[in-house]
């Protein structure tokens, strides 16, 4: 007869979550990740298999709940500007400790770069569901002329979304609240009428 779990699976993986989120695959071990789960090494094997599948299953957690929350600034206000500036607003922690933890995902991306399959085939999953939500906010925007018309949509998500793994980068590197606030505010202005 097997034994019940003795642990919430849930709580473990958020808490596995923070660790890779805080110091990436590479650097966090094992024994990190057991002292943060607060479980023993059969408990993570048995319920999430390996290092690997845990970061992976970690990964696409983050991933499904910070696009959700990108999705829901995006398209909170009537204003297509305004959302867009919500979006990057919204990526910018106040709180120093979790600002200079940037974002796992681009933390995953700059640790692994296109050469993960497995990675790759977890950003494809949000990547285009978010470029195709800015590049319609964009249409709207231009039809009610607060986006310049002559702006190609399509480039200006992309640059939105770099503009994104910037403030995440810049945010990791340890800008600061009033400065990434200023670069974000500098990408919506790129995108209104003159």
């Amino acid at each position: 007869m097997a034994r019940p779990r003795e642990f919430d699976r849930e709580l473990a993986l958020e808490r596995a979550t923070r660790v890779f989120w805080a110091k990436g695959y590479a650097s966090t071990s094992t024994e990190d990740l057991l002292a943060a789960m607060r479980i023993g090494r059969q408990s993570l094997y048995n319920a999430f298999g390996d290092k690997r599948a845990l970061y992976l299953e970690a990964l696409e957690r983050y991933q499904q709940g910070t696009t959700s929350g990108h999705l829901q600034r995006l398209k909170g206000p009537a204003s297509p500007l305004a959302g867009i500036e919500a979006l990057l607003l919204g990526l910018i922690a106040e709180d120093d400790s979790q600002r200079a933890m940037g974002c796992m995902g681009v933390g995953a991306a700059s640790e692994f770069g296109a050469d993960d399959p497995e990675l790759v085939e977890l950003r494809a999953k949000v990547v285009p569901v978010l470029f195709s939500s800015l590049v319609e906010r964009l249409h709207e925007g231009q039809s009610r002329g607060e986006i310049d018309p002559a702006v190609n949509v399509e480039d200006a998500a992309r640059f939105i979304q770099m503009t994104m793994t910037g403030l995440q980068l810049a945010a990791r590197s340890g800008a600061g609240v009033d400065a990434l606030h200023a670069l974000a505010h500098f990408a919506v202005n790129r995108l209104k009428i003159d």
